[in-house]
């Protein structure tokens, strides 16, 4: 890396570490500036600052840890810590109290989003059941028992005859030299199958 590359990194992580105030170790200082210098960069970027006093290096067994030099910073005393404190308590509370309306608010805008759908709903199927009702061509009770009546007949009758051919067809292939689906192609025997065709129950 050149020299200029260098220099950028040490500043970028200077300033990096001052605005931050907290500890961080070289992989986190490496990712949370998004891997704009390589992690040999940052390593010796910040053994070069802590070297040169211009950061703090924390060693904790195998891991080091680095920080802004506090000195650079002035001391709040007791009053101002506690007037901080007082703050953050008093932001943290504004902060719940609009999370809290938030919530509220987005429940309300769900309820009329939901009733909305209900509503147009409710509308639509009102619609059709007044088409529904208002349709001259209704089957009456008798001429629906009159169809399912002769539905049944139909469905008896087909399965006996198909019973009845498959009967035949089967006798026939005791003595036919050929397959089955010949014999079908031979006398123009079309099946059920052929036409994707189910018998109803």
């Amino acid at each position: 890396m050149s020299k200029s590359k260098d220099s950028d990194a040490v500043a970028a992580i200077l300033d990096y570490l001052n605005r931050q105030n907290r500890p961080y170790s070289a992989i986190d200082v490496f990712n949370n500036l998004h891997k704009e210098f390589g992690k040999t960069a940052v390593v010796r970027a910040l053994e070069d600052l802590a070297q040169n006093g211009k950061i703090k290096e924390k060693v904790y067994g195998k891991q080091k840890v680095y920080v802004a030099d506090q000195s650079q910073f002035p001391e709040v005393n007791e009053s101002e810590l506690k007037t901080m404190d007082s703050q953050i308590k008093e932001l943290q509370d504004k902060l719940q109290k609009s999370q809290s309306t938030c919530k509220q608010q987005e429940q309300g805008q769900n309820l009329l989003i939901l009733a909305a759908y209900s509503f147009s709903y409710i509308k639509s199927n009102r619609e059709k059941l007044a088409t529904i009702k208002s349709a001259t061509n209704h089957v009456t009770p008798e001429e629906k028992d009159r169809i399912y009546s002769s539905q049944t007949k139909y469905v008896k009758e087909w399965k006996k005859r198909k019973r009845t051919t498959m009967d035949i067809v089967n006798a026939i292939l005791e003595g036919y030299p050929k397959t089955k689906k010949q014999l079908f192609e031979d006398v123009g025997l079309e099946t059920d199958e052929e036409y994707n065709v189910t018998i109803p129950d």
